[in-house]
């Protein structure tokens, strides 16, 4: 699993290397977030202090993710895209993670940021389905996401792996747009197919 996370970013350090500046402002698939946002994100991972995070809770009223916001929206103002894509290459190998987070949530993040980046900018790539299939069922089961809940009454294949979950008409597509889709992205949906397809569609 490190050795996945090392994979992971050394391998989107070197597909940013040739974005335009234009491209760095891109809006992500993340709502308010530019592609310079989300590597500044991403550049977070190992150094994300427990208690500093917890102070800031209060004011932001327990909204981790508009905390996560302004901590990415900051970082992204103080860094260039030479150094973030830097300092990426520098932390590839460092298998700390926030205190909060489990062992697979560095390996999930950095699959699911590189499609929100990936997308928009028209270079989508699928993730190798053995990466990408312990995070399927690490979102899956996790209730801080809500992915069981969003999808209860379909059944979910992965078909490039063995992946399944869920009961009721079934839900199609490649591990990437899978992890997407359970991740709450609706992009991810346009990389699937089948009988559910529609009414997963009214679950965004």
């Amino acid at each position: 699993m490190p050795e996945d996370v090392a994979a992971e970013r050394l391998d989107l350090a070197d597909q940013l290397e040739d974005l335009t500046d234009e491209e760095w402002t891109t809006p992500s698939l993340c709502a308010g977030w530019t592609v310079h946002d989300v590597v500044a994100h991403l550049t977070l991972s190992t150094g994300q202090p427990l208690v500093r995070t917890l102070l800031r809770m209060i004011p932001a009223r327990g909204d981790y993710d508009a905390i996560n916001r302004s901590d990415a929206v900051e970082r992204a103002r103080r860094y260039t895209p030479a150094e973030l894509i830097a300092q990426l290459r520098a932390m590839a190998h460092d298998d700390r993670r926030f205190p909060l987070a489990g062992a697979l949530d560095p390996l999930n993040d950095l699959l699911v940021h590189r499609q929100d980046l990936a997308i928009p900018l028209g270079r989508a790539v699928d993730a190798p389905a053995a990466r990408a299939e312990p995070c399927l069922a690490h979102t899956w089961s996790a209730p801080f996401v809500g992915a069981a809940r969003r999808f209860a009454g379909l059944r979910l294949v992965a078909t490039d792996g063995t992946w399944t979950a869920g009961e009721g008409p079934e839900l199609r597509g490649p591990s990437s747009g899978m992890l997407l889709a359970l991740n709450g992205r609706v992009a991810g949906l346009d990389r699937l197919d089948g009988p559910g397809l529609q009414e997963a569609r009214t679950r965004y």
